[in-house]
């Protein structure tokens, strides 16, 4: 009996309804679920690292102005809801970008919208993942690298963020497993990732109980590999004498 045909039965005698396992339509939304959630986790996850890398050079080198800004920046993203910031960027922000432009249409789509709105929102809490990182550099490293002849610029981009990310590589961790499973917030505007297409599915086959169970597994599968592969990335390197190698 192949994998189809014991979930068609599973359905039939026991009333269990795991329709992405033998209804082919059913199977394309989900895995189209599946594309769009890798597709938001990894350009988001992309972008965060490079704000907050962005966010801490420009606190580390940057004027009192420019940290102002940096820290207005993060205060803004971090103490407010995620949810209310995807709404605040698809429905106010867009609409206002649009017709400016003179367009009755939106000038970026509501996919391009969510990985813009979680990419921001993860970068303000790298920032900080990253500054306490590099406060974490011994000041003398920075001196004798300054010794060198090395400009502001050399050494925080060959010395101090190097190592700051390797201080830094729990707390980001926990940061990125958040933002994965922040995607989900996208639903709220409609864009085909793996809720919204469980949604659809339990809509029309009636399985709510049994989609539910198959997201709680998928997430605890996903996260849990992307954790291992984050310590594993943590363990691979660290640096002798900077925490727990």
């Amino acid at each position: 009996m192949d994998v189809a045909e014991f979930f068609r039965q599973l359905n039939a005698t026991h009333h269990l309804n795991f329709s992405i396992f033998y209804d082919s339509y059913d199977q394309a939304q989900f895995l189209q679920g599946i594309q769009y959630t890798v597709w938001l986790s990894l350009a988001s996850i992309i972008g965060s690292l490079a704000v907050g890398a962005i966010g801490a050079y420009l606190q580390f080198v940057g004027g009192k102005a420019t940290r102002r800004i940096v820290d207005g920046y993060v205060q803004l993203f971090r103490n407010t809801p995620p949810l209310v910031q995807l709404y605040f960027f698809y429905f106010a922000l867009g609409p206002a970008l649009g017709s400016l432009a003179g367009q009755s249409q939106p000038l970026l789509g509501n996919v391009t919208w969510a990985i813009a709105s979680l990419t921001l929102y993860a970068g303000a809490f790298n920032v900080e993942i990253f500054r306490s990182g590099i406060e974490a550099v011994p000041r003398s490293t920075i001196e004798a690298a300054d010794a060198l002849g090395m400009n502001q610029r050399q050494i925080f981009r060959m010395v101090v963020l190097p190592l700051a990310v390797r201080i830094s590589l729990a707390g980001l961790n926990n940061n990125l497993v958040n933002l994965i499973k922040t995607t989900t917030n996208a639903f709220a505007i409609a864009v085909p990732e793996l809720l919204y297409a469980s949604s659809q599915i339990w809509s029309e086959s009636l399985n709510a109980m049994e989609m539910m169970v198959v997201l709680l597994v998928f997430y605890m599968v996903v996260i849990g590999a992307f954790t291992w592969m984050m310590h594993k990335i943590e363990q691979v390197t660290a640096v002798p004498g900077w925490g727990r190698a």
